[in-house]
């Protein structure tokens, strides 16, 4: 994914990221055959939200920044309670 230097295309992708993040967490099925994939898939895109809300950081307004801060803590949240390290 490029990076993006416009403040606004930055938090969209960090914001884009997260709820493709909590949709995979929700659709999330630990009972099925493929549970091993759908937490490989999670852990993948938690990966890319957290370098997405990075980048986003970089060049956020003060108003982006404390969004962009609980994203992150919303992630951190996921991992722990889905044990993804």
């Amino acid at each position: 994914m490029p990076y993006h230097k416009d403040k606004q295309q930055a938090f969209q992708a960090a914001e884009q990221h997260m709820a493709l993040t909590e949709d995979i967490l929700q659709n999330l099925d630990m009972g099925s055959e493929d549970a091993g994939h759908q937490l490989a898939h999670l852990k993948e895109e938690i990966n890319e939200t957290y370098q997405e809300i990075e980048n986003a950081l970089e060049v956020a307004s003060e108003t982006q920044r404390v969004q962009l801060e609980q994203f992150r803590r919303d992630l951190d949240t996921i991992v722990k309670h889905t044990d993804l390290h």
